[in-house]
């Protein structure tokens, strides 16, 4: 009985450990469980809450950074407004300073005249009443005290005469003078001759300048200055007195320039510098264009060119330290190197007589300028030009019906 007792404890005991056993390993394994889950959505809700806190942070941000970009745009396009607005505040002190040169040279030659007593002082008050006025052109006919009948030939021809040259100046804003300095002994026979005849026509423009052939450089630079000195106009023009000219159709060239400051215009050309003396066109200073056969720099032929208002201003106010080569057209190109210049080359300010310029103005390309190359400008001129005129004239309506 008491055996029995003990085995039925012993069982039970034993039953009683194995389920205890299995009880605690049935609860931890759920414990687990639940404490996975429990952890797993408070960890994907705080994940979820910081995701959505970020993305509104990026939100503002991004706005932001809008509002910001929105910000620089604004000042960008204020800034390149003040930078615009200084801009041309800086191009209209440019043409201040330029209309200011400009009447300081005329003073300058005007006072010049003055002191001297040259015949300029006679030219200085006749233009002193248009001084104010604005010109298109003013064409400066280069000649000499032997040139009378070429200066007649071009009377009769090309240039207009007595009301016609007035009308000219006043509808047209065209001045064209015959320019010619004075001779070695200053009022003597040749002066006179002169005198009488500006008496008559009143178509020169007189410098303070002694005439001849090797100085022609310094004439060229004295007319520029004169002439700006005396009258504003937009370009310049210097010619030959034995070369034919259509005025009407210069004016339409050089329109179409108007805008650039500063204009160079003309037939240009790279010829070769003559080292050998005696030839014509003899370069005494070859040596500073660097070894033998050697050409000029790009310059505008000698019979016609034109330049822009600033650059005859600048010619002015700098003539006392412009070089003087040998042949002027190499000069005037001289005295533009290492500025801003726009060169423009125009074939139609070189064209050759009869047949060249005829048939150019039958096809409709009528000539600025006519001459010959083998004479550098019409041979027998005087003889000649109304032969030129007749076949390659523009015709006189072709000037008073212009519009420049």
């Amino acid at each position: 009985m008491s055996f029995k007792s003990k085995g039925e404890q012993s069982t039970r005991s034993f039953v009683s450990k194995k389920w205890t056993f299995l009880l605690c390993l049935g609860c931890f394994c759920a414990g687990m469980l639940l404490t996975n889950r429990m952890g797993t959505d408070p960890e994907s809700k705080g994940i979820m809450r910081t995701t959505a806190v970020e993305a509104e942070n990026l939100k503002l941000i991004s706005e932001g950074c809008n509002l910001k970009a929105k910000e620089e745009k604004h000042v960008s396009k204020d800034i390149i407004g003040e930078v615009f607005k200084t801009h041309h505040a800086i191009q209209t002190l440019g043409k201040t300073i330029s209309n200011l040169e400009m009447e300081l040279a005329a003073a300058r030659a005007a006072q010049e005249s003055l002191l001297s007593g040259s015949p300029l002082t006679t030219e200085v008050n006749r233009a002193e009443s248009s001084r104010k006025r604005k010109y298109l052109m003013v064409i400066g006919i280069n000649t000499a005290f032997s040139s009378r009948k070429r200066r007649d030939s071009v009377r009769a021809t090309w240039i207009p005469q007595g009301e016609k040259r007035k009308k000219l100046e006043d509808e047209k804003g065209i001045i064209a003078r015959f320019v010619i300095g004075h001779s070695a002994t200053t009022g003597g026979i040749l002066d006179r001759a002169i005198e009488a005849e500006d008496k008559k026509h009143g178509d020169f423009l007189r410098l303070d300048h002694v005439e001849g052939y090797l100085e022609l450089s310094a004439k060229t630079k004295i007319y520029f200055a004169t002439a700006v000195a005396l009258w504003d106009a937009d370009f310049y023009v210097k010619v030959d007195d034995d070369v034919h000219v259509n005025i009407a159709t210069l004016g339409e060239t050089l329109v179409r320039h108007r805008k650039k400051r500063r204009v160079y215009i003309g037939c240009m050309k790279s010829g070769p510098v003559l080292s050998q003396k005696g030839v014509r066109y003899h370069e005494p200073e070859h040596w500073k264009f660097g070894e033998a056969g050697n050409k000029y720099f790009r310059h505008a032929t000698g019979q016609l060119y034109a330049i822009s208002k600033d650059l005859a201003t600048y010619i002015s106010i700098n003539q006392h330290v412009l070089h003087k080569y040998a042949n002027e057209d190499v000069s005037l190109g001289s005295w533009f190197i290492g500025l801003d210049v726009d060169h423009i080359d125009d074939r139609r300010l070189c064209c050759g007589t009869p047949p060249d310029c005829e048939w150019k103005a039958q096809a409709g390309n009528i000539c600025v300028a006519s001459f010959d190359w083998s004479c550098s400008g019409i041979c027998r001129s005087a003889d000649r030009i109304k032969e030129v005129h007749r076949r390659c004239g523009e015709g006189e309506n072709a000037l008073w019906s212009a519009t420049f």
